[in-house]
């Protein structure tokens, strides 16, 4: 048994047709790809942002940390040094009055600090 042969030729506005439909999809793809590409930077500027924003966060709880040990040793220095019970209860209440100061100022510093970073995480997000 033959195979029957086809003679068959395909129309020139059938390719045209084929080829302008293969150039709109690949205007499509990389127009989809640049927007990802955009997103993705977007993604990674504004997790640098919060990421340095934390940083900094964290070295500033570590050194309010440090502070407060700090002071911690220098009051049982003092107590040490005390030569009464009255003595000690002021420099005890000294201390924690001091520290309730630290403390406010720090709780005010750290969440400017973090409206800070939250504002620079907004700009990364609003200026793509």
């Amino acid at each position: 048994m033959t195979t029957p042969k086809f003679d068959f030729e395909i129309p020139e506005h059938m390719r045209d047709f084929a080829e302008k439909s293969v150039d709109q999809a690949r205007k499509a793809f990389d127009t989809f790809m640049d927007a990802t590409q955009k997103a993705v930077t977007t993604v990674e500027e504004q997790t640098n942002a919060a990421q340095s924003g934390s940083l900094d966060m964290n070295k500033k709880v570590l050194d309010y940390a440090e502070e407060h040990v700090d002071a911690a040793f220098q009051l049982a220095q003092k107590i040490v040094c005390a030569n009464d019970v009255q003595e000690i209860f002021k420099l005890q209440n000294d201390y924690l009055k001091a520290q309730m100061e630290a403390l406010g100022e720090q709780a005010r510093d750290l969440r400017e600090s973090a409206a800070r970073t939250a504002g620079d995480v907004g700009r990364k997000a609003t200026d793509k």
